[in-house]
């Protein structure tokens, strides 16, 4: 089983670009108007049709799990080594988990975090983390842009 998702993008090239790091793949299929990413790990088919009116940063974030802080020590040199702003959270509490995770928008500003879940917790928040819910007063902040990455 595999989650498909349908992106819109203004830059189809940049979002290639983006993709390629973010999911360590090539695109199966590459066109002037549309790319599809298919991956066994994470199991995605990710498609992206070129948009000149896509608005991607309205939504909350997406996000890859991975199976160790290694793996995201991997996503992290690959996402840096693309000259990538970055975002690093290790063993933050965030939604009744301690997680260690990279965040980095793609180019049309939906945020995605590539994390790991250390261990459950009791409480949502630690550390000054936000997580985005309506239970969080800087929610619409947290949301709207992560600290440290530049959409």
């Amino acid at each position: 089983m595999k989650t498909h998702l349908n992106l819109a993008t203004r830059d189809l090239a940049k979002s290639v670009a983006f993709y390629r790091t973010l999911l360590d793949a090539e695109p199966a299929k590459s066109f002037d108007d549309y790319a599809l990413f298919i991956t066994d790990d994470p199991g995605l088919e990710l498609a992206l049709d070129r948009n000149a009116h896509a608005e991607g940063g309205n939504s909350a974030h997406f996000g890859v799990v991975v199976d160790s802080a290694e793996a995201v020590d991997a996503a992290i040199a690959r996402l840096q080594a693309a000259g990538l702003p970055i975002d690093v959270e290790r063993e933050e509490t965030c939604c009744y988990a301690k997680q260690t995770k990279v965040w980095a928008a793609d180019p049309d500003g939906r945020r995605w975090e590539v994390y790991t879940v250390l261990e459950d917790t009791d409480e949502r928040n630690g550390g000054g983390v936000q997580c985005c819910s309506d239970a969080d007063d800087d929610a619409d902040a947290c949301c709207a842009v992560y600290p440290g990455i530049v959409a």
